[in-house]
């Protein structure tokens, strides 16, 4: 299709060496928008074919000269430049015109990133929307659009940006609570929405208790939550570590149900801590009496 485009054009453009001149044989509008009825009038008198040139788009009707031809709405829907001869065996008569964008928007392109991350974040989220017409053409006139981010209990921060060629970007922070949250770009009564999910971030604190056990010493955390409240997940990693005497002992152990448990020798006079990520915790003395 598009070599049998190409050639069209190079032939029109052959048999008519004046193109760049705007012919007055033809009366058209400098603009229309996309799937606008249109008519063009020509003058003079006899058979003619009448060729509308445009992006991926070849018109072609056998005309009288001096009649108006009229084409139906939905009949030129490419947004771009168009080119139109008049031809007959002895002439060319040209005009171009453009067609714009449809004012009117059909439907959002909206992309949101990442689609999970921590809570808490400033400019976390980011959102990206592509406003098109009905026949997909962007729309590179200014339109309003509202990024709206709500979480499970219904809070709802809004930003509202002007778009620029056609785009639109929001930065939005992620909310304090877990969840699926429902990220909306809104342009008129255009909405297209997104889910992201929000984990609890790192633990906020992490406060551990000994006991003796034997030979050992039991520890164990007190449930991880994140700096907001939330629960943190179970397998996320707590480090416990014991120092005596110059040597150092570790456990890595994993959240169950909260809380992280391990048995350690039990030293006197060692020094014991538990840490997860950067978040360090309380540390523990162990004394015997």
């Amino acid at each position: 299709m598009k070599r049998r485009f190409a050639s069209l054009v190079a032939t029109l453009f052959l048999a008519a060496p004046c193109l760049v001149a705007q012919d007055e044989a033809l009366r058209i509008p400098k603009s229309i928008a996309a799937g606008d009825s249109f008519s063009i009038q020509t003058t003079g008198s006899g058979k003619a074919a009448l060729y509308i040139v445009g992006p991926d788009q070849v018109l072609k009707r056998d005309v009288d000269r001096g009649q108006s031809i009229s084409f139906a709405p939905g009949t030129l829907h490419n947004a771009g430049h168009y080119l139109v001869i008049l031809k007959t065996e002895s002439s060319s008569d040209t005009s171009e015109f453009d067609v714009q964008p449809a004012s009117a928007p059909s439907e959002l392109s909206f992309l949101a990133r990442p689609s999970r991350l921590p809570v808490g974040l400033h400019d976390g989220i980011t959102g990206a929307v592509y406003v098109f017409d009905a026949y997909k053409n962007l729309i590179t006139a200014p339109r309003s659009v509202s990024f709206e981010l709500s979480n499970p209990s219904g809070v709802t921060q809004t930003h509202v940006v002007q778009t620029h060629n056609g785009a639109a970007v929001a930065a939005m922070d992620s909310t304090q609570q877990q969840g699926s949250d429902k990220f909306t770009a809104r342009v008129g009564d255009i909405t297209s929405r997104r889910i992201v999910g929000q984990v609890p971030g790192d633990p906020c604190g992490i406060k551990m208790s000994a006991k003796p056990s034997g030979q050992q010493i039991e520890l164990e955390t007190e449930p991880l939550r994140d700096c907001s409240g939330n629960a943190v997940p179970d397998g996320t990693i707590v480090t416990f570590t014991e120092t005596y005497a110059g040597a150092q002992t570790t456990a890595d152990v994993p959240l169950k149900r909260g809380i992280a448990q391990v048995a350690m020798p039990a030293h006197n006079g060692a020094m014991l801590s538990a840490a997860s990520g950067v978040v360090l915790g309380n540390q523990i003395r162990w004394e015997t009496h």
